[in-house]
């Protein structure tokens, strides 16, 4: 679905034009100004602009001008004139203000508002605090009013792309309770996301109340009549307007005074504020969120988080190692943060996971969950904490907290908030990296329907389909590093964390049926990734708030949290399903939250919401079996032997060392081992509910054949066992 949506919405704005609003046509916006958001949110800007005229009677009268296109114009109220303006390429903007005498910009230009985003689009501001003048239906109801919230397949049904006011609104609202007095210093809409139509809001005002009866405008310094502030010129790009004096009020209100021809004034918004104390103790305060875990809790561009890296590893050196497996497009490493009682050596018997975040640029969240989680291992691991301990004494973790870095720099340049739904998404040659990764599922299934699996064809470790080898293939570069990769390190088990919902799928991510929107796909071992999706949305604190409203569409808690990833939308090329068609590899993917890049401020929280099910999760790789499989003459582990369960059709292999991990639930499974040049060996392995795993070791005795060859090789005379064994073997021929 996301992918339909993602290419839909990426075409819109070049659409815009033909339908009479061009992308850059923000009402009043002159040259760019100075002002500036702490914290995440980038530059911003606010412009000179003729205020309203005022009339015989004493009422205000806006002169606004718009440029025509193929004969469309934006809608203004009936008391409105229009003229023609020329358009700006900014796509932020302030009020509309007037030079002082000296010439130099009105100060509400300079305003730096230093408050984060009151919470629409996290999710933190209830559906019944958003209240509007009309709604067009329960679908574009005021609580779709949120900044970056998504359409479902069905435009139209209970959970269209925005707030939309009646036609016949002559004069609409939207409206946001705060809770308690509140100081509002900005604020950030959107257009309406939809596939079908185009709507979106081009200039506004703004009210507030304490008590939503008695309401004031925000004015202009200078000319002290109402602000109108520009709004949107496409239904994706966010604009933020800065208020010319920030507000302490508990209401805040939204007038659409403009909006696109042919459309309706709609609109997706977050506010900025700041809480203020109360005095007088008349409301409930909000209770506490954050962490006491001494943590860095900030988004980090590369420069920041290559610093934060290296000083973790000089914090704790004798478990961490820091290495590279590759570059991105632009020449940006990918680094990785490994951590272990053992830095940079296999140990037998001890299995490798990994966390994979910031595939999608925008997605920051995972990024900064695993600087978080480095730090946190660090920091407990010197503290003695036992569970900690435990984690890095029995495996060896890999943390890539950016798999697309040119991407991110992208999303993080613009920031938390203007970054949008999809900016920042690929990589610098516009590829997204998860449908990037061959496609191993159609030839598996294609030789399943003709029978060769897996006597003729493995049903593992599936090899590169040839197109995928190509040099001019359309594969980044930063896939390839993954994929090599994953073949130079034993991975048993992995997460991929991306943002936008709140869910963990599973595989497989690609439909079985041809060109199928979605349909259920399992995996043979569906148990187990069941389970594993489960343990890591049974831990997340967010995932488990039964009072919470779903993202977007979608609500993933009547099925626990987790979903088959082909029966949420198809993915073909995706991780997941590489990842266990290619390697011996079980991974999932979490989305960790509703807001892709949620604000700074929220970070605490975020991190107290996952940081149970990151170290949970990585606990998993004990349930199962384990082992190694060993040659019974000369008592060395046997590489890439096969490990097959009876009645789950996808076998592993062992390591270099001979070592494997069977992830299993529990239950009693007829296990074989072979190797080529061996003969085989099956026995019984029960797996438990108590933490394994359960030790199923094999020992493999090389066949008369692979004896001889070895002893000839070597110039050795042949045993006597040995030459009687052929014999017979000769004579049963004959």
């Amino acid at each position: 679905m996301w992918g339909l949506l993602l290419a839909l919405a990426a075409f819109a704005p070049a659409v815009g034009p033909a339908l009479g609003a061009p992308r850059n046509s923000v009402l009043g916006l002159a040259q760019p100004g100075t002002t500036k958001v702490p914290g995440s949110t980038p530059a911003l800007h606010s412009s000179p602009a003729q205020p309203p005229a005022e009339t015989a009677n004493g009422t205000s009268e806006q002169h606004v001008r718009i440029r025509v296109i193929k004969k469309k114009k934006v809608i203004m109220k009936k008391r409105k004139k229009l003229t023609l303006t020329r358009p700006t390429p900014l796509v932020t903007a302030g009020p509309l203000v007037t030079p002082t005498p000296a010439g130099t910009l009105d100060p509400a230009e300079k305003q730096e508002t230093g408050c984060p985003p009151l919470g629409l689009e996290s999710l933190r501001v209830s559906d019944s605090r958003l209240e509007a003048s009309s709604s067009q239906s329960f679908g574009l109801g005021p609580h779709r009013g949120r900044l970056n919230i998504q359409v479902s397949l069905e435009d139209g049904d209970l959970y269209d792309g925005a707030w939309c006011a009646e036609e016949q609104d002559a004069d609409p609202w939207f409206q946001v309770d705060a809770g308690h007095p509140t100081r509002f210093s900005g604020v950030i809409t959107q257009g309406r996301n939809s596939v079908w139509r185009y709507d979106w809001v081009t200039s506004y005002k703004v009210q507030f109340s304490n008590d939503s009866r008695t309401w004031w405008g925000s004015r202009n310094h200078s000319s002290g009549m109402d602000a109108v502030f520009p709004a949107n010129s496409d239904p994706e790009t966010p604009v933020l307007n800065l208020l010319p004096e920030p507000q302490v009020a508990r209401f805040i209100r939204l007038l659409p005074q403009t909006w696109l021809q042919g459309g309706a004034p709609c609109l997706r918004a977050e506010i900025l504020a700041c809480p203020v104390s109360d005095p007088n103790d008349l409301f409930l305060e909000a209770p506490a969120s954050g962490s006491s875990d001494p943590l860095d809790f900030q988004h980090h561009n590369y420069k920041a988080m290559r610093k934060l890296m290296k000083q973790v590893q000089e914090q704790c050196p004798n478990i961490t190692r820091i290495y590279s497996i590759g570059k991105s497009y632009q020449g940006l490493k990918l680094y990785v943060m490994e951590m272990s009682d053992k830095p940079g050596e296999h140990e037998l018997g001890e299995p490798e996971v990994r966390y994979v975040a910031g595939m999608h640029g925008n997605e920051a969240l995972g990024r900064e969950l695993l600087l978080l989680l480095m730090q946190f291992l660090c920091h407990e691991f010197l503290r003695g904490n036992p569970r900690v301990t435990r984690l890095l004494s029995e495996m060896r973790i890999h943390l890539l907290p950016s798999m697309n870095p040119d991407g991110y720099e992208i999303a993080y340049h613009r920031g938390s908030e203007l970054v949008g739904w999809a900016e920042g998404r690929w990589n610098n040659q516009s590829i997204d990296l998860n449908h990037n990764f061959a496609d191993l599922n159609t030839p598996l299934w294609e030789a399943q329907d003709d029978g060769k699996v897996p006597h003729i064809v493995p049903n593992h470790h599936l090899p590169l389909p040839t197109y995928y080898t190509l040099p001019n293939a359309t594969v980044a570069p930063e896939t390839r590093a993954v994929i090599k990769w994953m073949k130079r390190i034993p991975f048993v088990l992995s997460a991929n964390l991306h943002g936008g919902e709140l869910v963990v799928s599973y595989p497989f991510d690609m439909t079985r049926t041809p060109w199928a929107a979605r349909e259920l796909t399992p995996t043979p071992d569906d148990a187990v990734f069941r389970w594993l999706s489960t343990v890591y949305a049974g831990s997340n604190l967010a995932m488990q708030d039964t009072s919470r409203r779903p993202c977007h569409s979608q609500d993933f808690s009547v099925h626990g949290n987790i979903i088959n990833g082909a029966d949420w939308h198809t993915v073909p090329g995706s991780m997941n399903d590489f990842s266990y068609l290619h390697t011996n590899c079980f991974e999932v993917t979490v989305e960790l939250s509703c807001d892709k890049f949620p604000h700074e401020n929220e970070l605490p929280q975020e991190w107290e919401n996952n940081k149970d099910a990151l170290l949970t999760y990585l606990e998993q790789v004990r349930m199962g079996i384990a082992g190694v499989v060993r040659d019974k003459d000369t008592e060395l582990g046997i590489a890439d032997a096969v490990i097959a369960v009876d009645g789950i059709n996808h076998d592993v292999t062992t390591a270099w060392g001979g070592d494997y991990w069977r992830l299993l639930t529990p239950g009693d499974y007829m296990v074989t081992a072979s190797a080529e040049g061996y003969h085989s060996v099956t026995r019984n392995c029960r797996v438990t509910f108590e933490e394994g795993p359960f030790p199923c070791n094999f020992v493999l005795t090389k066949t008369p054949k692979q004896r001889l060859r070895e002893l000839l090789a070597a110039g050795a005379k042949v045993p006597p066992d040995l030459r009687r064994r052929l014999e017979r073997l000769r004579g049963q021929k004959d």
